[in-house]
């Protein structure tokens, strides 16, 4: 029974955006066992371009690496980051509950093309939801790094495979 619970909390969490959250769940409410309680170890990386400049960046595509993200962890390294791979696109909103790292993120189309930049507070559970209903990826990294190195939406990003798609979805 409690599997079941989980799985189906779990389920619910994912239906409503993996990784991102609205609003914090109100007090003995079942969704706040989901939510993670520690920081999660460091995630597989890959190198990224974005334009010219060049970042290491780690993958959480599974559905708790996504839910956790950069929750709990103190520090980001300079010129590493997160990315979130979806398997589709669609609107996508990120909130900062139990991140205390000031952050940028990307919201990124399937092409891999940086359609919008935000930058969050630690700790505000204030959604930032995406205008572009076109998201398939998102990219953290310290606050400002986007601005510090001209990056805008418009950039592309690619990786040593190629384009996101490529190197995420090479058999679609």
């Amino acid at each position: 029974m409690k599997r079941l619970c989980f799985a189906l909390t779990l389920l619910a969490l994912l239906a409503g955006g993996p990784g991102c959250g609205k609003s914090e769940p109100p007090a003995g409410d079942v969704f706040a066992l989901a939510l993670p309680q520690q920081a999660q170890p460091r995630l597989p990386t890959l190198t990224l371009w974005l334009d010219n400049q060049r970042l290491t960046a780690e993958i959480a595509r599974q559905p708790m690496e996504v839910m956790t993200g950069m929750m709990f962890r103190t520090n980001m390294p300079d010129r590493e980051g997160m990315i979130f791979v979806f398997n589709d696109a669609e609107r996508r909103s990120f909130w900062m509950k139990n991140t205390l790292v000031p952050l940028s993120l990307a919201y990124i189309d399937p092409d891999g093309v940086v359609r919008e930049i935000h930058d969050l507070q630690p700790l505000n559970t204030n959604s930032a939801p995406s205008d572009s209903r076109l998201i398939q990826y998102v990219l953290e990294v310290n606050q400002g790094w986007f601005r510090t190195n001209g990056i805008r939406p418009g950039a592309v990003v690619r990786t040593e495979k190629g384009g996101l798609k490529e190197t995420f979805f090479p058999f679609r």
